[in-house]
């Protein structure tokens, strides 16, 4: 009685080296099923089919290949716009617009332009003609305090942000600055904005943002925090209630009890707050020409001390600090 022997392949695999057909294969299904042979080929033993005619086999599953590349390219294609957008966002994060109309004539510093609040604009001025040089809008909010140093036009606007603007040519928004709180309460009550920019320095180099419960310096250059002085406990910071004299700022600050009036004014300068014996912190960028640290002392400063500004006072230090609360 002849015998077969089945050939010595793994599972899964065919004589030739390839896979296994698949279950949906039309090969899957043997040709011999309605055999009278059970199924088997003539002999008794299983055989595998032939070889595949061309165009036929795996070829209903090319469709869905490409169907994949192509949703893979859509989703590549799709990608690069939105890409784009990222980046114009970060580029814009603070919804700017400026808008330069003509360019300063040649000639010294003081005829920088003339600032002034326009509905939800900030405009720059020539001063002998009124022609206007450049505007500064942002989406969504509007300007509601202006003050100017030379080079600088700072602004305050309804969302609690400052910002300092290139002044001759509005060519930049140097920085943005948001204070805690300062939205809400400009929002709280009309005419509030008044009083709170106070440029400080010759020169305005430095720029003190007064609200009730803080007064914050930054550096003009920059936008750098220079110091912070806390109200007093219990009490407030009034910014429209100030004077200035001998590039001294006093600040109202009204306490519930206090019967003598001086103890209501804080006195603060360039350097923080006013006091006797301070060591003030230097000001100056780190790579000032102006900068000499020979005589830099190794104590800190006192309590309520903060940053500050010498040009001419070995001892200043050149280092940034917070004043703490008292």
């Amino acid at each position: 009685m002849p015998t077969t022997t089945a050939p010595d392949l793994l599972p899964g695999t065919r004589a030739d080296g390839g896979p296994e057909d698949d279950a949906d294969s039309p090969y899957a299904e043997s040709r011999y099923t309605e055999s009278p042979h059970g199924g088997l080929p003539p002999g008794g033993s299983p055989r595998r089919p032939g070889p595949r005619p061309v165009g036929q086999g795996r070829s209903r599953y090319r469709p869905r290949r490409r169907t994949r590349l192509v949703l893979a390219a859509l989703s590549v294609v799709l990608a690069v716009p939105l890409v784009t957008a990222a980046r114009q966002s970060r580029d814009f994060p603070f919804d700017d617009r400026l808008t330069v109309h003509t360019t300063a004539a040649p000639g010294p510093a003081a005829q920088e332009p003339v600032l002034r609040t326009s509905g939800p604009r900030v405009e720059a001025r020539d001063p002998g003609s009124g022609t206007l040089r450049w505007v500064h809008e942002r989406t969504g909010s509007r300007p509601l305090a202006l003050a100017a140093g030379p080079g600088h036009a700072f602004a305050l606007w309804s969302d609690g942000l400052v910002t300092d603007t290139e002044r001759a040519a509005g060519s930049a928004v140097r920085w943005h600055r948001a204070l805690p709180g300062l939205a809400d309460w400009l929002a709280a009550g009309p005419g509030r904005a008044a009083g709170v920019l106070q440029p400080l320095a010759p020169g305005s180099r430095m720029l003190a943002v007064v609200t009730p419960h803080r007064i914050v310096a930054f550096r003009a250059e920059d936008g750098d925090l220079r110091w912070v002085l806390p109200a007093a406990r219990g009490c407030a910071f009034d910014p429209g209630r100030y004077v200035r004299t001998a590039g001294i700022l006093l600040v109202a600050q009204p306490c519930p009890g206090h019967t003598d009036w001086t103890a209501e004014l804080m006195a603060v300068d360039d350097l923080g707050r006013i006091v006797p014996g301070r060591t003030p912190l230097r000001n100056d960028l780190r790579d000032d020409p102006r900068r000499d640290l020979r005589d830099v002392p190794r104590n800190g400063p006192p309590g309520g001390v903060s940053k500050g500004f010498s040009d001419h006072r070995p001892g200043d230090r050149p280092e940034k600090a917070v004043a703490r609360p008292r």
